[in-house]
């Protein structure tokens, strides 16, 4: 195994503009940015555009307008180094169905210029995977893991994650969880996670970008968004006296309004007898697409 140059730079990721068009879905202007050292996660309803996004990134797709910087990098100019210092993992994507991982291993190891068998091997026996089965005989869960173990195994800079806890039990989700925490312990490495399971975001993800029919409504820390926004319910007529510039969203119900707050200490400031719930990343992207 050759021994990886790590790239420094400020951020991970640079995209700024990005627009793509399909016969039924527009994705339209995303820009963010992915700072070295952290995770950001990835979210919104199905089909809202978080594959199309990371497929973009990845040069899978061609976009039609915007600009893609991955690791300071331009992927267009410079597609082996992006590459060899990108570790992905795809929703759809898939292994040869009759290889097993002692197989694939063999595979890559002659492929990929920073393989590390060893670091492969390993990942297997703390995922509990065995070496002779084949792919299409493992679990949807077993599945996920290898293809983790595979993304990781050359030690990339930057990881790329399409919904990968999707099929794992919680405690597998746990153990997951866990070694993304200890991959950006090395401060120039960063993951991009998208993921249905917020609550496992909350635990991980420094950032949250919410995509939703193709726009990104926000891009924020998810520390801010946790400590600030709140949920409000009241009736009809008490919501009808707040200000627009009060609430962010808000959705009607038999008994009343469930109110998204964006500022809460503002909000109790200005009506001390509001009971205010906290919000989680869930709450606040199902109520945020109700947006009026």
């Amino acid at each position: 195994m050759t021994t990886m140059e790590r790239i420094h730079c400020d951020y991970a990721i640079e995209a700024k503009g990005l627009c793509k068009s399909f016969d039924d879905f527009q994705l339209q202007n995303i820009s963010f940015s992915l700072p070295c050292g952290t995770i950001m996660g990835l979210i919104g309803e199905n089909g809202a555009g978080k594959t199309t996004t990371l497929k973009l990134l990845l040069g899978m797709l061609r976009r039609e307008q915007g600009s893609v910087r991955l690791l300071n990098l331009l992927p267009e100019e410079n597609e082996a180094e992006v590459k060899a210092h990108t570790g992905t993992v795809l929703a759809q994507g898939f292994f040869y169905e009759e290889l097993s991982p002692k197989q694939m291993n063999t595979i890559l190891r002659r492929c990929h210029p920073f393989w590390d068998e060893a670091y492969f091997l390993q990942l297997l026996k703390q995922f509990g995977l065995p070496l002779q089965k084949r792919y299409k005989d493992m679990s949807q869960g077993m599945r996920a893991k290898l293809k983790l173990a595979a993304a990781m195994a050359p030690h990339p800079q930057l990881l790329l994650l399409d919904e990968p806890t999707s099929g794992l039990d919680p405690v597998a989700r746990s153990q997951f969880l866990d070694l993304l925490l200890e991959f950006i312990q090395d401060e120039t490495c960063s993951i991009l996670l998208s993921s249905h399971i917020t609550s496992d975001l909350e635990k991980v993800a420094d950032y949250t970008a919410y995509l939703h029919q193709g726009q990104l409504l926000f891009c924020e820390e998810t520390s801010v968004l946790l400590e600030h926004y709140a949920v409000v319910r009241c009736g009809w007529q008490d919501f009808q006296q707040l200000l627009p510039e009060e609430y962010v969203s808000y959705r009607k119900n038999a008994f009343g309004c469930d109110v998204l707050i964006r500022d809460r200490n503002v909000f109790s400031a200005r009506h001390p007898e509001a009971v205010l719930d906290p919000a989680s990343l869930e709450t606040i992207m199902t109520l945020y697409a109700e947006r009026r």
